[in-house]
């Protein structure tokens, strides 16, 4: 084996034992919120509005963010809601995808959602989901109603 290769083996094993101490895992983070029109403009700002939420209620470092998922029911296509990652100086290469929820009869008109993956070392019982505006009433026992009671 070649000295560099060696040397960077050691160097591998090194941090994982330094690491060993840490348990990190891949968390999910649900968040929804109602958009109060079908514009690109309504759309960014709930997004954006929701993801500070997640963020601040878990202390979640964006570094920490492995992937997020955009959802919208089908009466919302004006934007894709990932990109108010970029309106928030969120790196360009975090691993983003948008879609669009099944459409349920009766389900809550023009409501995104959001499932946000994260590097972490707290356990899903102490993650906060967050819902807001009418989709607090998706929520459940565990998560967290920003401006009302939980």
């Amino acid at each position: 084996m070649k000295p560099d290769r060696v040397a960077e083996l050691e160097q591998f094993v090194y941090r994982r034992s330094k690491m060993s101490d840490v348990r990190l895992q891949c968390c999910g983070i649900r968040g929804a919120t109602t958009v109060s029109a079908n514009t690109g403009e309504s759309i960014l700002a709930a997004t954006e509005e929701l993801l500070m939420e997640m963020t601040q209620a878990n202390q979640v470092e964006i570094r920490d963010i492995a992937a997020v998922f955009f959802t919208t029911t089908p009466d919302l296509n004006a934007e894709f809601p990932a990109a108010a990652t970029r309106e928030l100086g969120w790196p360009s290469n975090m691993a983003l995808l948008c879609g669009h929820e099944m459409n349920v009869p009766n389900d809550l008109p023009r409501c995104l959602r959001i499932l946000m993956l994260v590097n972490t070392d707290k356990g899903p019982e102490a993650i906060t989901h967050v819902y807001l505006g009418e989709a607090k009433r998706l929520k459940n026992k565990t998560s967290l109603a920003i401006g009302g009671n939980t």
